[in-house]
């Protein structure tokens, strides 16, 4: 299981970020889409925003969009990896 001991918050938003658009994170690590240090590039962009709490509250929402929020850093890089 990849996660970020370091960062747990940020590691679970992003997390959740890329499962409301279809992307397992994990997996793409392990199929090679995704390097190990890309995905901590995204974890660390998460760690260092502001709009956590924005996150959290669209998280909580369960009528998600099929693209995440405007203001999500790692919007770009998480849908790249989309089904």
């Amino acid at each position: 299981m990849l996660g970020y001991v370091e960062a747990p918050r940020a590691w679970w938003l992003t997390h959740g970020m890329a499962r409301a658009v279809g992307v397992d994170l994990p997996r793409a690590v392990t199929e090679g889409w995704l390097k190990r240090s890309e995905l901590a590039q995204i974890v660390t962009r998460c760690q260092g925003c502001a709009s956590s709490a924005d996150c959290t509250g669209w998280l909580a929402d369960p009528a998600h969009a099929a693209a995440l929020p405007g203001y999500c850093q790692n919007k770009t890089a998480i849908e790249s990896l989309a089904p």
